[in-house]
């Protein structure tokens, strides 16, 4: 187990924290269709401003997912990976599309999984300069590249890549349609795409001040414009133009729910920070170094923002209103002219 404070976590999360806290909180505060106008700028302050301390406590890959006994939560993330490899059928030679793909841990596991070359688009600087560092350590920067865009116009031409996926990012876009769009413009005719949203199920109760609450604590804390329902993002594919191949959360199938780690009574020593004892730990070791103004004023305020945003996801997990693992495979459709040509090739 590595010690719980590693240089990168005093580095990158508490340099210079309390502008990105202040201009984050300003941002965030405001009403949601000002947030969904600015969803650009809300995004890259708030990853500015949490990146190390996702390091810290997830590793490379920033999302979550369900798990079995005796699985540990990296296992499990990295089990997913390859479960969406599989599902778009991912062989040597083909060009994938990994939208919204943080420093770029997901890209590597996939690209050494499939032997596929795979482009990550991200609009946040900080996070493609980190994945070109990590590439190259993996030793891959001649399989995958990175390409800074917003996912809601990508820099990308027509039918480019034979498959794409999202995993757990699309949630901050601010029209659902709007980014599956460009995602299906970007595929080939007939190619696959697979996404895993953030999503409130069909137990979220709009009329209910709890539910309302946690909705709220999430979108704070993940630095997010909104949440839409399962049932809109299945829409959302639909008027896109896929046809919907298959739709199903997947918080239904595995018995170790997605949220466990971050349950602080749950113990992992791979994921000791997260733990009670661990979050004693560093809420100690920040507010200490806060203190002794080794760590810039406000620092306790970043990871007091991660905390809730903690908190709500289990809260939410733990009374079925939301899910950070709902998978939807899409398929562009063939064109006509596509069905014809194929047609006479095949005569």
């Amino acid at each position: 187990m590595s010690w719980p404070l590693p240089y990168t976590f005093l580095s990158e999360c508490l340099f210079l924290f309390l502008i990105r806290y202040v201009k984050y909180h300003d941002l965030h505060g405001g009403k949601q269709e000002s947030r969904k106008s600015n969803y650009t700028d809300l995004a890259n302050k708030y990853y500015d401003l949490v990146t190390g301390f996702y390091e810290y406590g997830w590793g490379d890959s920033f999302h979550l997912a369900g798990g079995y006994p005796g699985e540990t939560s990296r296992e499990a993330i990295k089990r997913h990976q390859h479960f969406l490899a599989l599902q778009l059928g991912l062989k040597k030679g083909m060009k994938v599309l990994d939208v919204g793909c943080g420093i770029g841990g997901p890209l590597i596991e996939i690209a050494r999984f499939s032997s596929t070359s795979i482009t990550g688009l991200n609009n946040n600087d900080y996070h493609i300069s980190r994945g070109k560092e990590l590439i190259f350590s993996a030793g891959l920067s001649e399989q995958c590249c990175f390409l800074k865009g917003d996912f809601m116009d990508m820099p990308i031409s027509d039918n480019t890549f034979d498959a794409a996926y999202a995993i757990q990012a699309t949630c901050h876009a601010p029209d659902a349609q709007g980014v599956y769009s460009e995602v299906y413009r970007v595929l080939k005719p007939g190619q696959y795409f697979a996404l895993d949203e953030w999503c409130l199920t069909d137990r979220f109760d709009p009329n209910n001040a709890k539910h309302l609450a946690i909705k709220a604590e999430i979108e704070l804390g993940d630095g997010l414009p909104d949440i839409r329902t399962t049932r809109q993002c299945v829409q959302a594919m639909k008027d896109a133009g896929f046809e919907v191949v298959f739709a199903k959360d997947l918080a239904q199938v595995f018995p170790c729910p997605w949220y466990r780690v971050m349950d602080p009574t749950y113990f992992s020593w791979a994921h000791f920070q997260c733990t009670r004892p661990g979050r004693i730990v560093t809420r100690a070791i920040v507010n200490t170094l806060e203190f002794l103004r080794i760590a810039p004023a406000g620092s306790m305020g970043a990871y007091n923002v991660l905390m809730s945003a903690s908190d709500g996801l289990l809260k939410g997990g733990r009374e079925g209103i939301f899910t950070a693992t709902f998978f939807v495979l899409g398929r562009k459709p063939l064109k006509e002219v596509d069905i014809v040509s194929l047609s006479r090739k095949l005569i």
